[in-house]
């Protein structure tokens, strides 16, 4: 049986248990407990705070947990990032009072910096020699320049709004972070087998995300056109039509990419382009 601890609310919370039921990993979280045992796969749940993942896996309570970088790296501990992830991505930043002129990093030096995350901090002003005093603060560190507690913060950003919010503005990105998979290093060789299993329904959900399963009808005389076009995993399965001179082309889309290609897909004279979203890859 393998046991992940994961953040018990929030962002973080709703994304990692959306990947586990992705991955048909079923829970029951009617009732919120400490501890949630899968009925379909050996693997139990264990709802934690976010600040208290990292050790937990490190000392071997859990076996994995998917915890923030931001967290992981502000707790030190000695475990191993096993996947990124990819999801709750943000960053955390030096802001300062948007009123004031912002010269570089010297303007720090004697400064005053409210943050929850000293370690991460710390190291970076020294990495830069800069010569500040950092106010340890939990809660909402965006609020002390404006009552006086610190002169400028250091804190997670996703869209600023907080910052603007509260008349501060964002001046230099120290690290940027995203959900990860952290694991214990000293896991039995049975538990290595389960982990080979979760990772490998986890991969072919994350290969899915942002792609389409693309269907078209093609004149054969332009097929070679629409096949220099198309960007997918691997050559485009082609198959012939009823009709003479045209046949079917499937392929897989990169979202990002996806009306670009269609339309030149649609210049080359593709028909009947029907897109279906796709659950899993294996690849």
């Amino acid at each position: 049986m393998l046991r992940i601890a994961v953040q018990a609310k929030g962002r973080l919370f709703e994304e990692t248990m959306a990947l586990l039921e992705e991955s048909d990993i079923k829970l029951s979280t009617t009732k919120r407990t400490l501890l949630v045992q899968s009925p379909n796969f050996p693997i139990e749940v264990l709802f934690l705070r976010d600040d208290d993942i990292p050790q937990t896996v490190a000392t071997g309570v859990a076996d994995l947990g998917i915890v923030g970088e931001n967290e992981f790296t502000e707790k030190e501990e000695d475990a191993e990032i096993i996947k990124r992830l990819g999801f709750s991505k943000c960053r955390l930043s030096l802001a300062m009072p948007k009123d004031l002129e912002y010269p570089g990093l010297s303007w720090f030096n004697g400064k005053k910096i409210a943050t929850s995350y000293p370690v991460i901090l710390r190291n970076f002003l020294k990495k830069n020699g800069v010569n500040a005093e950092i106010h340890v603060i939990t809660g909402s560190v965006e609020v002390s320049p404006g009552i006086g507690l610190a002169d400028a913060i250091f804190d997670i950003v996703s869209s600023g709004s907080t910052l603007v919010s509260n008349r501060l503005k964002e001046v230099e990105v120290v690290m940027k972070s995203e959900a990860l998979l952290i694991g214990n290093k000293d896991m039995s060789d049975e538990k290595k087998a389960v982990l080979e299993e979760l990772l490998f329904r986890m991969n072919a959900v994350k290969t899915a995300e942002d792609k389409k399963y693309v269907l078209m009808n093609a004149p054969k005389d332009k097929l070679e056109e629409i096949i220099d076009v198309l960007p997918g995993m691997k050559s485009p399965t082609v198959m012939p039509l009823a009709q003479e001179g045209w046949c079917s082309v499937h392929t897989v889309l990169d979202e990002k990419r996806f009306w670009e290609i269609i339309g030149k897909l649609k210049a080359l004279g593709a028909e009947g382009i029907l897109v279906l979203p796709i659950e899993k890859m294996i690849v």
